[in-house]
């Protein structure tokens, strides 16, 4: 029997990092379980703001994390599943219709699609030098009313879909692609970081009562919201955690390098003044969650998120980031929990969207590249249909 296998791989604007997975069925209980056969990861290089400079310098660093989970796994990497991130990602919404074919007003499938075509014809118009990464229903409503759960089967005149499109620079997604392409791996598929993310770092009672995930990276913040288990909005801010050593930088009139330790907490003393250090990283990070405010509000959904803010990413442990969260945004907040055995490969949830992503191969059929994205999302984005 031939093994399933997925590597997801995560560029960020620091580190690279790979995740190779295998399923797995115990042959005792049928059961089957996901193992971690390797990692790999290394320092990025080529890249700015999630975007790629240097194709040259990030082929390099994918290589090397390349070889690493190579080493770690025993098995060679030949194709994975990409995240796609940065301040290309955006958002788009719209709404389509379609008036029900069958004389017996039944809802078919038909209709769902033309609904969808309707949706992204009238968002088309944003979509000048853009890639939709995925298409996602958001609400249905068969003569008005909206419909709770999936409407194939019922009765009615006239569908409407209300839909988000995730979107990414066509330019940064081909980059990106060509850069794991040559350091040879084929790209079978891409995804929203933030999605992969949520993958596996939010539990499925805080997707349906309403809940903000929000990854701190060192040049962005990236949030995705849900509410009734639907992803509502993914945004990224060109804001995150390089800017808090900038500050401490230019406070304390040192070199980025030593701001870093003190962001850190590897230097301390008479010299550094622990209030001052505090103050700093409070303003910086009262700022990035000033901005997540303000986009909630433009989506009014401010207020109903009762499971509230959860904070992942190489900045989530900067200063006291939870009280802060809440503070800004008075909502529930806490540090996202990567549940995994103690003995595994991955140590903390700077690693959720590789682990994420490799998930997500596993899902669909990884043994052939997929040329049309919306088929191979079909599976992934069942668990989002209202």
């Amino acid at each position: 029997m031939k093994r399933r296998i997925a590597t997801g791989i995560d560029i960020g604007t620091y580190q690279v990092k790979v995740v190779v997975i295998e399923e797995i069925t115990d042959k005792r209980t049928g059961v089957r379980q996901v193992r971690i056969l390797g990692t790999g990861l290394a320092e990025s290089k080529g890249l700015r703001h999630g975007y790629i400079v240097n194709t040259e310098e990030v082929s390099v660093s994918i290589r090397e994390a390349k070889r690493q989970a190579e080493a770690a796994a025993h098995v060679p990497l030949h194709a994975g599943f990409l995240a796609v991130g940065g301040i290309s990602l955006d958002e788009a919404r719209a709404t389509g219709f379609a008036i029900i074919s069958r004389a017996d007003q039944e809802i078919t499938a038909l209709d769902l699609e033309k609904a969808a075509h309707a949706a992204r014809e009238a968002a088309a118009p944003g979509f000048l030098n853009r890639h939709v990464l995925h298409s996602i229903p958001v609400e249905y409503r068969i003569d008005g009313t909206k419909v709770l759960g999936d409407p194939l089967g019922m009765k009615g005149v006239r569908l409407e879909a209300d839909y988000l499109f995730i979107t990414c620079l066509a330019q940064h997604q081909e980059a990106l692609a060509k850069a794991v392409e040559a350091a040879d791996i084929e790209v079978i598929d891409q995804m929203a970081s933030p999605l992969a993310g949520s993958y596996v770092l939010l539990e499925g009672d805080q997707k349906m009562k309403g809940c903000v995930l929000a990854n701190i990276g060192a040049e962005t913040v990236s949030i995705v919201v849900y509410d009734e288990g639907i992803p509502v909005s993914v945004k990224v801010f060109p804001i995150g955690s390089s800017h808090i050593t900038d500050d401490i930088a230019l406070g304390f009139r040192i070199s980025l390098e030593e701001a870093e330790r003190v962001k850190l907490g590897r230097l301390s003393g008479q010299m550094y003044s622990r209030k001052k250090v505090d103050d700093l990283v409070a303003s910086r990070l009262s700022m990035m969650f000033a901005l997540i405010d303000k986009h909630l509000k433009s989506l009014g959904r401010r207020g109903p998120l009762p499971a509230g803010i959860i904070i992942s990413g190489g900045g989530a442990g900067a200063g006291s980031i939870s009280d802060i969260a809440k503070g800004s945004l008075k909502l529930p907040a806490r540090l996202a929990e990567f549940r995994l055995s103690s003995d595994t490969k991955i140590r903390d949830a700077t690693w959720a969207v590789a682990y994420g992503l490799a998930l997500w191969g596993l899902t669909g059929d990884t043994n052939a590249p997929k040329k049309n994205l919306r088929a191979s999302l079909g599976k992934f984005l069942q668990q989002f249909l209202p």
